[in-house]
Protein backbone atom coordinates (compact mmCIF):
# COMPACT_ATOMS: atom_id res chain seq x y z
CA UNK A 1 0.00 0.00 0.00
CA UNK A 2 1.29 3.46 -0.88
CA UNK A 3 2.00 6.06 1.78
CA UNK A 4 -0.82 8.50 2.44
CA UNK A 5 -0.13 11.99 1.11
CA UNK A 6 -1.04 14.93 3.34
CA UNK A 7 -1.16 18.56 2.25
CA UNK A 8 -0.48 20.91 5.17
CA UNK A 9 -2.18 24.00 3.82
CA UNK A 10 -0.60 27.44 4.11
CA UNK A 11 -0.55 30.49 1.84
CA UNK A 12 2.03 32.02 -0.48
CA UNK A 13 2.18 35.15 1.67
CA UNK A 14 2.48 33.51 5.08
CA UNK A 15 4.27 30.16 4.82
CA UNK A 16 7.59 31.58 5.99
CA UNK A 17 5.96 33.21 9.05
CA UNK A 18 4.25 30.10 10.40
CA UNK A 19 6.42 28.70 13.21
CA UNK A 20 4.36 25.51 13.43
CA UNK A 21 4.32 24.61 9.74
CA UNK A 22 7.63 22.74 9.75
CA UNK A 23 6.82 21.12 13.08
CA UNK A 24 3.55 19.72 11.75
CA UNK A 25 5.11 18.43 8.55
CA UNK A 26 7.91 16.66 10.44
CA UNK A 27 5.51 15.21 13.02
CA UNK A 28 3.31 13.80 10.25
CA UNK A 29 6.33 12.30 8.52
CA UNK A 30 7.29 10.67 11.82
CA UNK A 31 3.84 9.04 11.71
CA UNK A 32 4.76 7.51 8.35
CA UNK A 33 2.82 9.97 6.22
CA UNK A 34 4.05 11.78 3.11
CA UNK A 35 3.38 15.30 4.30
CA UNK A 36 4.27 18.54 2.56
CA UNK A 37 3.34 22.22 2.88
CA UNK A 38 1.11 23.47 0.06
CA UNK A 39 -0.20 27.01 -0.42
CA UNK A 40 -3.94 27.22 -0.96
CA UNK A 41 -3.38 29.94 -3.56
CA UNK A 42 -0.58 28.17 -5.45
CA UNK A 43 -0.99 27.54 -9.17
CA UNK A 44 -2.55 24.15 -9.85
CA UNK A 45 -1.39 22.23 -6.79
CA UNK A 46 -3.45 19.15 -7.74
CA UNK A 47 -5.46 18.61 -4.56
CA UNK A 48 -6.85 15.32 -5.84
CA UNK A 49 -3.37 13.81 -5.44
CA UNK A 50 -3.61 14.15 -1.64
CA UNK A 51 -5.46 11.87 0.72
CA UNK A 52 -6.06 14.73 3.15
CA UNK A 53 -5.67 18.51 3.15
CA UNK A 54 -5.19 19.98 6.63
CA UNK A 55 -5.55 23.75 6.89
CA UNK A 56 -2.87 25.40 9.01
CA UNK A 57 -1.81 28.95 8.07
CA UNK A 58 -4.14 30.37 5.41
CA UNK A 59 -3.94 33.63 7.32
CA UNK A 60 -4.99 35.82 4.40
CA UNK A 61 -8.42 34.20 4.02
CA UNK A 62 -10.34 37.12 5.54
CA UNK A 63 -8.93 39.51 2.94
CA UNK A 64 -9.91 37.17 0.07
CA UNK A 65 -12.95 35.51 1.56
CA UNK A 66 -14.99 34.69 -1.55
CA UNK A 67 -11.92 33.23 -3.26
CA UNK A 68 -10.97 31.23 -0.16
CA UNK A 69 -14.45 29.78 0.35
CA UNK A 70 -14.56 28.76 -3.31
CA UNK A 71 -11.18 27.07 -2.82
CA UNK A 72 -12.47 25.22 0.26
CA UNK A 73 -15.52 23.92 -1.62
CA UNK A 74 -13.45 22.82 -4.62
CA UNK A 75 -10.76 21.20 -2.48
CA UNK A 76 -13.36 19.30 -0.46
CA UNK A 77 -14.62 17.81 -3.71
CA UNK A 78 -11.09 16.73 -4.67
CA UNK A 79 -9.96 15.31 -1.31
CA UNK A 80 -10.87 15.28 2.38
CA UNK A 81 -10.51 18.75 3.85
CA UNK A 82 -10.05 19.50 7.54
CA UNK A 83 -11.77 21.18 8.94
CA UNK A 84 -14.66 20.46 6.53
CA UNK A 85 -15.71 23.13 4.04
CA UNK A 86 -19.15 23.80 5.64
CA UNK A 87 -17.41 24.44 8.96
CA UNK A 88 -14.94 26.78 7.27
CA UNK A 89 -17.76 28.77 5.70
CA UNK A 90 -19.73 29.01 8.96
CA UNK A 91 -16.70 30.03 11.00
CA UNK A 92 -15.48 32.65 8.51
CA UNK A 93 -18.01 35.24 9.74
CA UNK A 94 -18.07 36.07 13.44
CA UNK A 95 -21.83 36.38 13.39
CA UNK A 96 -21.61 32.75 14.48
CA UNK A 97 -21.37 34.21 18.00
CA UNK A 98 -25.07 35.06 17.78
CA UNK A 99 -25.86 31.44 16.95
CA UNK A 100 -23.80 30.22 19.88
CA UNK A 101 -25.68 32.63 22.18
CA UNK A 102 -29.03 31.39 20.85
CA UNK A 103 -27.97 27.87 21.80
CA UNK A 104 -27.19 28.90 25.34
CA UNK A 105 -23.42 29.27 25.07
CA UNK A 106 -22.01 32.15 27.15
CA UNK A 107 -20.43 34.60 24.70
CA UNK A 108 -19.30 38.20 24.78
CA UNK A 109 -22.50 40.21 24.16
CA UNK A 110 -22.41 41.16 20.50
CA UNK A 111 -24.35 43.73 18.48
CA UNK A 112 -24.22 43.45 14.68
CA UNK A 113 -24.37 46.51 12.43
CA UNK A 114 -25.02 45.97 8.74
CA UNK A 115 -24.06 48.31 5.89
CA UNK A 116 -26.94 50.63 5.07
CA UNK A 117 -28.62 50.26 8.45
CA UNK A 118 -28.87 53.31 10.73
CA UNK A 119 -26.25 53.68 13.45
CA UNK A 120 -26.28 55.95 16.47
CA UNK A 121 -23.77 56.97 19.09
CA UNK A 122 -25.93 55.23 21.69
CA UNK A 123 -24.94 51.88 20.16
CA UNK A 124 -21.42 52.51 21.48
CA UNK A 125 -22.24 53.63 25.00
CA UNK A 126 -21.04 50.97 27.47
CA UNK A 127 -19.85 51.48 31.06
CA UNK A 128 -16.38 50.02 30.42
CA UNK A 129 -16.10 51.07 26.77
CA UNK A 130 -16.54 49.08 23.58
CA UNK A 131 -14.64 47.02 21.05
CA UNK A 132 -15.35 47.64 17.35
CA UNK A 133 -14.31 45.04 14.79
CA UNK A 134 -15.30 43.68 11.37
CA UNK A 135 -17.36 40.50 11.39
CA UNK A 136 -14.88 39.02 8.90
CA UNK A 137 -11.39 39.49 10.22
CA UNK A 138 -8.34 37.63 11.53
CA UNK A 139 -5.56 38.64 13.87
CA UNK A 140 -7.55 41.58 15.27
CA UNK A 141 -7.23 43.47 11.98
CA UNK A 142 -9.12 46.78 11.80
CA UNK A 143 -10.12 46.32 15.45
CA UNK A 144 -9.89 48.77 18.34
CA UNK A 145 -11.31 49.37 21.79
CA UNK A 146 -12.64 52.69 23.02
CA UNK A 147 -12.80 53.96 26.57
CA UNK A 148 -16.01 55.29 28.11
CA UNK A 149 -16.77 58.75 26.81
CA UNK A 150 -15.22 58.00 23.38
CA UNK A 151 -18.37 56.69 21.75
CA UNK A 152 -18.14 59.25 18.93
CA UNK A 153 -14.72 57.85 17.99
CA UNK A 154 -16.09 54.31 18.10
CA UNK A 155 -18.99 55.35 15.88
CA UNK A 156 -16.56 56.92 13.41
CA UNK A 157 -14.58 53.67 13.25
CA UNK A 158 -17.73 51.63 12.69
CA UNK A 159 -19.03 53.93 9.97
CA UNK A 160 -15.73 53.70 8.11
CA UNK A 161 -16.05 49.92 8.04
CA UNK A 162 -19.72 50.09 7.10
CA UNK A 163 -18.95 52.52 4.26
CA UNK A 164 -16.55 49.87 2.94
CA UNK A 165 -19.45 47.43 2.80
CA UNK A 166 -18.32 45.45 5.84
CA UNK A 167 -20.49 44.12 8.63
CA UNK A 168 -19.45 45.46 12.04
CA UNK A 169 -19.50 43.94 15.51
CA UNK A 170 -19.78 46.06 18.64
CA UNK A 171 -18.98 44.38 21.95
CA UNK A 172 -18.55 45.66 25.50
CA UNK A 173 -14.93 45.90 26.60
CA UNK A 174 -14.19 43.30 29.27
CA UNK A 175 -11.80 44.83 31.84
CA UNK A 176 -10.74 41.39 33.11
CA UNK A 177 -9.16 40.67 29.73
CA UNK A 178 -6.17 42.41 31.31
CA UNK A 179 -5.68 39.16 33.25
CA UNK A 180 -5.21 37.37 29.94
CA UNK A 181 -7.23 35.55 27.32
CA UNK A 182 -7.49 31.78 27.60
CA UNK A 183 -7.00 29.72 24.45
CA UNK A 184 -8.19 26.12 24.83
CA UNK A 185 -7.08 23.74 22.07
CA UNK A 186 -8.99 20.60 21.14
CA UNK A 187 -7.80 17.81 18.85
CA UNK A 188 -10.31 15.32 17.41
CA UNK A 189 -12.88 16.57 19.90
CA UNK A 190 -10.75 16.03 23.02
CA UNK A 191 -9.14 18.76 25.09
CA UNK A 192 -5.40 18.87 24.36
CA UNK A 193 -3.79 21.92 25.96
CA UNK A 194 -4.32 25.56 26.82
CA UNK A 195 -2.39 28.80 26.64
CA UNK A 196 -2.93 32.10 28.39
CA UNK A 197 -1.95 35.17 26.41
CA UNK A 198 -1.77 38.84 27.18
CA UNK A 199 -4.37 41.33 25.92
CA UNK A 200 -4.04 42.30 22.26
CA UNK A 201 -5.88 45.64 22.36
CA UNK A 202 -3.61 47.46 24.78
CA UNK A 203 -3.94 51.07 23.61
CA UNK A 204 -7.42 52.61 23.44
CA UNK A 205 -8.59 54.11 20.17
CA UNK A 206 -5.73 52.67 18.12
CA UNK A 207 -6.08 50.41 15.07
CA UNK A 208 -2.76 48.60 14.74
CA UNK A 209 -2.73 45.86 12.11
CA UNK A 210 0.91 45.07 12.84
CA UNK A 211 0.38 44.26 16.52
CA UNK A 212 1.57 40.94 17.93
CA UNK A 213 -1.43 38.62 17.69
CA UNK A 214 -0.54 36.43 20.69
CA UNK A 215 1.56 38.34 23.21
CA UNK A 216 2.96 36.90 26.42
CA UNK A 217 2.17 33.23 25.89
CA UNK A 218 2.27 30.97 28.94
CA UNK A 219 1.01 27.44 29.57
CA UNK A 220 -2.34 27.41 31.32
CA UNK A 221 -4.49 24.93 33.22
CA UNK A 222 -8.15 25.77 32.49
CA UNK A 223 -10.80 25.68 35.17
CA UNK A 224 -13.74 23.31 35.01
CA UNK A 225 -15.99 26.26 34.15
CA UNK A 226 -13.72 27.19 31.23
CA UNK A 227 -13.64 23.62 29.94
CA UNK A 228 -17.42 23.41 30.24
CA UNK A 229 -17.90 26.64 28.28
CA UNK A 230 -15.43 25.61 25.58
CA UNK A 231 -17.09 22.23 25.13
CA UNK A 232 -20.51 23.84 24.91
CA UNK A 233 -19.24 26.12 22.14
CA UNK A 234 -17.82 23.19 20.20
CA UNK A 235 -21.01 21.17 20.61
CA UNK A 236 -22.97 24.07 19.10
CA UNK A 237 -20.78 24.23 15.98
CA UNK A 238 -21.95 22.52 12.79
CA UNK A 239 -20.48 19.06 12.16
CA UNK A 240 -18.86 19.16 15.59
CA UNK A 241 -18.04 15.45 15.44
CA UNK A 242 -16.00 16.00 12.28
CA UNK A 243 -13.62 18.63 13.67
CA UNK A 244 -9.94 17.72 13.51
CA UNK A 245 -8.82 20.75 15.51
CA UNK A 246 -10.39 23.69 17.31
CA UNK A 247 -9.37 26.58 19.51
CA UNK A 248 -11.79 28.28 21.86
CA UNK A 249 -10.75 31.73 23.04
CA UNK A 250 -12.25 32.75 26.37
CA UNK A 251 -12.20 35.76 28.67
CA UNK A 252 -13.78 36.48 32.04
CA UNK A 253 -16.80 38.73 32.35
CA UNK A 254 -17.39 41.06 35.29
CA UNK A 255 -18.73 38.14 37.35
CA UNK A 256 -15.50 36.25 36.58
CA UNK A 257 -17.44 33.74 34.49
CA UNK A 258 -15.87 32.52 31.22
CA UNK A 259 -17.38 33.76 27.97
CA UNK A 260 -16.46 32.86 24.41
CA UNK A 261 -14.59 35.58 22.54
CA UNK A 262 -13.98 33.51 19.40
CA UNK A 263 -14.33 29.94 18.21
CA UNK A 264 -11.41 29.31 15.85
CA UNK A 265 -12.04 26.44 13.41
CA UNK A 266 -10.30 27.51 10.20
CA UNK A 267 -6.59 28.26 10.68
CA UNK A 268 -5.95 28.87 14.36
CA UNK A 269 -2.51 29.06 15.83
CA UNK A 270 -2.46 25.93 18.01
CA UNK A 271 0.75 26.93 19.83
CA UNK A 272 2.31 23.58 18.99
CA UNK A 273 5.84 24.85 19.55
CA UNK A 274 4.90 25.42 23.19
CA UNK A 275 3.23 22.05 23.68
CA UNK A 276 4.99 18.96 22.27
CA UNK A 277 2.15 16.75 23.47
CA UNK A 278 -0.30 18.81 21.42
CA UNK A 279 1.85 18.33 18.32
CA UNK A 280 1.89 14.57 18.89
CA UNK A 281 -1.87 14.48 19.38
CA UNK A 282 -2.50 16.40 16.17
CA UNK A 283 -0.16 14.16 14.16
CA UNK A 284 -1.82 11.02 15.55
CA UNK A 285 -5.29 12.38 14.75
CA UNK A 286 -4.27 13.17 11.16
CA UNK A 287 -2.77 9.68 10.80
CA UNK A 288 -6.00 8.12 12.04
CA UNK A 289 -8.03 10.05 9.49
CA UNK A 290 -5.58 9.21 6.73
CA UNK A 291 -5.98 5.52 7.55
CA UNK A 292 -9.76 5.70 7.14
CA UNK A 293 -9.42 7.62 3.88
CA UNK A 294 -7.58 4.80 2.10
Amino acid sequence: MSTARIAVVTSLAHAEYDPDLGLVVEALRAEGLAAEPVAWDADRPGWEAFDLAVIRSTWDYSERLAEFLAWADATARATRLFNPAPVVRWNSDKRYLLELAERGVPVVPTRILEPGAPTAEADFDRPAGVVVKPAVSAGARDTAWYEPGRSSDALRHARKLLDEGRTVMVQPYLPLVAEGERALVFVAGAFSHAIRKGPVLTEPGVIDNDRVAHPGLTAYEPTEAELRTARAALAAAPAADGLLFARVDLALDEAREPVVMELELIEPNLFLGHTPQGLRRLAAAVAARAATAR
